[in-house]
């Protein structure tokens, strides 16, 4: 195996690799990428076991064949050469295989030992299944406003997932961790019959809304137990989550009576300057409205405490909600416009936010106990 490649290129896709590949796995294949060099392009392959990754890129090739080698000492010998053509080439010796990686130019030379494809996992194809398309800059946008709400406690794997539904040619995508609800929802379907709902793991969503580009079309695929992606020269696949995804319908609030609103960047600043007094593990801070003026601040506490007041748009009765912090700082970081507007009915029951003027999308927060 002997071929040629550009750097820049070649690190492009090998950083990828390293953001699906687990350095945890007691396999050592799992921290391995796969090459296979053949018809002048390079495939290059990762897994984590739950989530596949594949790209092509073009090299000049004088032998084909394949090897496996560990993905994160591959990433960082590439970083230390300079830029330029690469040559790698495949040496085997007294049953060991290492792959000596030289520049064109410079006399500089790697030699990193490598291990059989064979114990390289098998990824599931897709070849005969169905796909169905949606514009790259919609399925970006809807993955960065729910993808951050899901829950991270893995005794609750029915919350670990992002969950797809098709609603009447809409794709809707919902998230939640049981304090929080993030929806979006886009009339980007063209045959309301494309898919069953299913429950997708975040890591491929998110590399997906990272690397894809606001042009063309994402082309996915869900079958079984599988969901499918397909973008530009790359194809990601992932297995779905078990469980019943809640009846999030129920949490969505049918009256709310009284809102306010108010400058995003303005807010998501001040709320920032408020949590560096806050209690950490508790990270109550608390909005008092009243009308034109919001004061937000946090409880005294041995080292002190915190206030600010900013213009609100509010005509109600004065009101103190208790909120966590990182639920309520997470969306607006997510968000784009410039105003937002908080929908609520009573100080403990769910706030909505939503930005101004109302898109296809908004967060549901749970306030905290007043104390």
């Amino acid at each position: 195996m002997k071929f040629t490649f550009d750097r820049n290129s070649m690190i492009n896709e090998i950083s990828i690799a390293q953001e699906i590949i687990t350095s945890k796995s007691s396999l050592s294949s799992m921290s391995n990428v796969l090459l296979i060099a053949e018809n002048n392009s390079l495939t290059i392959k990762a897994t984590d076991t739950k989530v596949n990754f594949q790209t092509k890129i073009p090299v000049d090739i004088e032998t084909e064949g394949s090897v496996s080698m560990k993905c994160d000492k591959f990433m960082v010998i590439l970083g230390a050469l300079p830029e330029g053509e690469i040559e790698f080439n495949l040496q085997q010796k007294d049953n060991a295989i290492t792959a000596v990686i030289k520049h064109s130019q410079k006399k500089i030379k790697f030699q990193l030992k490598c291990m059989p494809t064979e114990r390289f996992p098998e990824f599931d194809r897709a070849d005969d299944v169905g796909f169905f398309d949606v514009p790259a800059k919609d399925l970006r946008s809807m993955i960065l406003q729910t993808s951050f709400a899901v829950s991270t406690d893995e005794s609750r794997l029915f919350m670990n997932g992002v969950y797809f539904e098709n609603t009447e040619s809409h794709l809707a995508l919902v998230a939640t961790d049981g304090r929080r609800l993030a929806y979006c929802s886009k009339n980007i379907l063209e045959n309301e019959d494309s898919f069953s709902s299913a429950l997708v793991h975040p890591k491929v969503l998110n590399i997906i809304a990272k690397h894809s580009s606001d042009e063309g079309n994402i082309s996915i695929a869900i079958i079984d137990k599988m969901i499918f992606f397909r973008f530009a020269n790359y194809e990601l696949s992932s297995i779905l989550l078990d469980g019943p995804f809640p009846n999030y319908k129920r949490v969505i609030p049918e009256n709310q009576p009284n809102k306010f609103g108010l400058d995003r960047a303005e807010f998501l600043s001040a709320i920032r300057r408020i949590s560096i007094m806050i209690d950490k593990k508790v990270g109550r801070i608390y909005l008092n409205i009243t009308p034109g003026v919001l004061k937000i601040y946090s409880q005294e506490t041995d080292i002190g405490d915190a206030k600010e007041e900013i213009p609100c748009e509010y005509a109600g009765e004065d009101v103190t909600i208790a909120m966590n912090c990182r639920p309520l700082e997470d969306p607006l970081k997510v968000m784009t416009s410039e105003r937002i507007t908080f929908e609520f009915s009573e100080p403990l029951k769910p706030v909505t936010l939503k930005p101004e003027p109302a898109e296809d999308f908004f967060h549901i927060i749970m306030p905290m106990q007043l104390e």
